[in-house]
């Protein structure tokens, strides 16, 4: 339980099944200590209130389990290690793979024995038999019925057997029923506002967490605009991110991107929105949400999804040349993949699996 509507009304969709249900509040990092002055951060300590009144309002018990060196592995550390080496994170993704779905699922079945971990995420889990699985079932992760609010590409990192203790219950509901559902049961996150920051950054600026948790300081360099003329400087490289427009500190006459990160130069430079769409790119550190690719190693189809929010672009995926990575060929261009970004592969509603787009060579 977040403290936010979705978690709220999930958890009392839990215990109107009649499932015995409890309610776990995360303490992942130091903003824990803090009170949101937004009252949108997930992680604060108006959140855990929201949270327990809740609980306090569902008649469940309620816990906060302190998941902080979890967090700090699985999340922080790689965040800030991305930004560092120029490239985009994606920390949401870490979350729920290594921490909601794998640290709060082992510590809510060791510590409360409970066998299953819902969340108000919006996405589902079909079980289809399958003699050949160890508990005799297949696992398929599914789009969420929303497709204004589905969150199936952060969580194509979830292995069979998290899938198989997983439960999303808004998964058939839109945003506005979960709204509605929390006014008529009167409960106290009914009206609140969504969360829109990541967690950790509260300020909304990235180069905040990298200052606190890293030391970086930035130190000024060339930047490059479109026709290979120096713009002016940037506050440091580390700073920015490839299809960034706004707050790179120069008046360009028309707009330019952020189209490469040096680091190591510590240059950035930029391009024309048209320069930025390729064709193809490779992933790495790629997960199959079966356990392996659809059809063996051969190349297969799939639609790829490169940001939250937007239509999957039809391709062919075929191994790559090094054994870790996969090649992705678009059928047509997708404008600016980062480095580190989550390129998430899907079968119509099905997610097939998914990983993080490779250093680009090139402009294909």
């Amino acid at each position: 339980m977040s403290g936010g509507v979705d978690s709220s009304v999930a958890a009392a969709l839990v215990k109107a099944s009649g499932a015995e249900t409890i309610g776990v509040w995360m303490r992942l990092h130091d903003g824990a200590d803090a009170v949101s002055e937004s009252a949108r951060s997930c992680c604060s300590l108006d959140a855990a209130d929201d949270a327990r009144r809740v609980a306090g309002q569902l008649d469940i018990p309620f816990f906060i389990l302190n998941l902080e060196r979890e967090f700090a592995a699985g999340v922080l550390d790689p965040f800030v290690s991305s930004y560092l080496a120029g490239r985009t994170p994606s920390p949401c993704i870490d979350c729920n793979t290594y921490v909601k779905f794998g640290a709060l699922l082992g510590q809510a079945s060791r510590l409360y024995g409970c066998d299953a971990v819902a969340t108000g995420h919006y996405a589902r889990v079909a079980r289809e038999p399958d003699a050949t699985r160890p508990d005799g079932y297949r696992y398929r992760l599914l789009r969420g019925r929303d497709p204004a609010k589905d969150q199936s590409y952060f969580l194509y990192g979830l292995r069979q057997d998290q899938l198989a203790q997983t439960r999303f219950p808004l998964g058939d509901l839109s945003k506005t029923e979960v709204r509605a559902l929390a006014a008529e049961l009167r409960l106290v996150t009914a009206d609140k506002p969504e969360s829109q920051e990541i967690c950790f950054v509260p300020s909304g600026d990235h180069r905040d967490a990298l200052r606190e948790r890293a030391g970086w300081q930035g130190r000024p360099g060339p930047l490059i605009d479109a026709d290979g003329r120096n713009a002016g400087e940037h506050p440091g490289a580390v700073g920015f991110t490839l299809g960034q427009r706004t707050g790179i500190g120069v008046a360009l006459g028309e707009r330019q991107y952020v189209a490469a990160v040096d680091v190591s130069a510590n240059l950035v430079r930029l391009a024309r929105r048209e320069e930025l769409e390729r064709r193809s790119f490779d992933i790495v550190a790629v997960r199959f949400v079966d356990g392996a690719p659809p059809v063996g190693q051969a190349p297969f189809r799939a639609g790829v999804r490169i940001r939250h929010r937007a239509e999957p672009v039809p391709a062919t995926i075929s191994p790559g040349e090094r054994a870790d990575a996969w090649q992705v060929k678009l059928d047509r261009p997708a404008w600016a993949p980062a480095p580190g970004q989550a390129a998430v592969l899907y079968r119509e509603d099905v997610v097939l699996g998914g990983g993080r787009i490779a250093d680009l060579v090139g402009g294909a």
